[in-house]
């Protein structure tokens, strides 16, 4: 049931036992071959499949197409929110829910530009809520979650998800192949390997952060391996994302509520 209450009371009963998705989009450049909606266009694909398997535990909230994606902007077609204001967004938009009654909240989020205000917004929302509503409110990235899939496991060839890459571009041949130009395809130039920092998909975390603008490290705004994406891979990682955040929310509607402990 799509996020749509029609009097208090249903309101009030929803709140009680429904968990709220809010999925988070993107509106951004994705190199020469996939559509500026393709986060948007995933993220809400993934949360609708979600929904069919669970329709008496979820209410999908729309969702929110734009996402913070200044470090796009050099390439056209992108259109952003600024990292300090899509925190704020979000603190307004969780907000509402809790004050209506919702206790239980997922940002079921698809674009990587969120991943670090989104967090910056539960840290402000815990500290307004915890004691007065005691919501649980949490952050699920859908490739996060979905674990192997997205990491280098067969079919997938390249060793992770990254940006218009293998896994962007296959996913979006499975849902969307009409948003897909095969034959602009480009590998991008991308700088050397230092052995830190994974500019796509190339090395493991290591405990090192560097923040740069796309235009430094793609000649094209893609990354990875994406003349490597098919359909077929495409929906075997979708099938794999809509199973594992149905696992992760058959687990979440059981939480108990954040009580106090002292």
């Amino acid at each position: 049931m799509l996020f749509y209450a029609s009097t208090y009371a249903d309101l009030n009963r929803a709140a009680k036992d429904k968990i709220i998705i809010l999925p988070l989009g993107a509106i951004e450049q994705h190199g020469p071959h996939l559509s500026v909606s393709t986060d948007t266009d995933i993220v809400t694909q993934v949360a609708q499949q979600i929904e069919k398997k669970l329709p008496d535990a979820v209410l999908l909230c729309p969702t929110l197409p734009f996402g913070s994606s200044h470090h796009h902007l050099s390439f056209g077609g992108t259109i952003s929110i600024a990292p300090e204001l899509y925190t704020q967004v979000l603190i307004d938009l969780v907000n509402s829910l809790v004050i209506s009654g919702f206790k239980k909240i997922i940002l079921l989020n698809g674009h990587g530009g969120n991943i670090t205000p989104a967090k910056q917004a539960l840290a402000v929302l815990s500290k307004r809520f915890d004691v007065t509503h005691q919501p649980t409110i949490a952050l699920a990235t859908y490739w996060e979650v979905g674990g192997k899939a997205f990491a280098g496991e067969p079919p997938m060839q390249s060793p992770a998800l990254s940006h218009a890459c293998e896994y962007e571009t296959s996913m979006m041949l499975h849902l969307f192949a009409d948003k897909v130009w095969m034959d602009r395809v480009e590998r991008a130039q991308r700088p050397e390997s230092n052995g830190y920092i994974p500019w796509e998909d190339d090395e493991p975390y290591r405990g090192v952060t560097v923040f740069k603008q796309t235009e430094f490290i793609s000649s094209n705004g893609s990354s990875g391996e994406p003349q490597l994406g098919t359909a077929e891979k495409g929906k075997h990682l979708v099938d794999h994302a809509v199973k594992a955040l149905v696992n992760f929310i058959e687990s979440f509607k059981n939480w108990p509520l954040s009580e106090r402990f002292v």
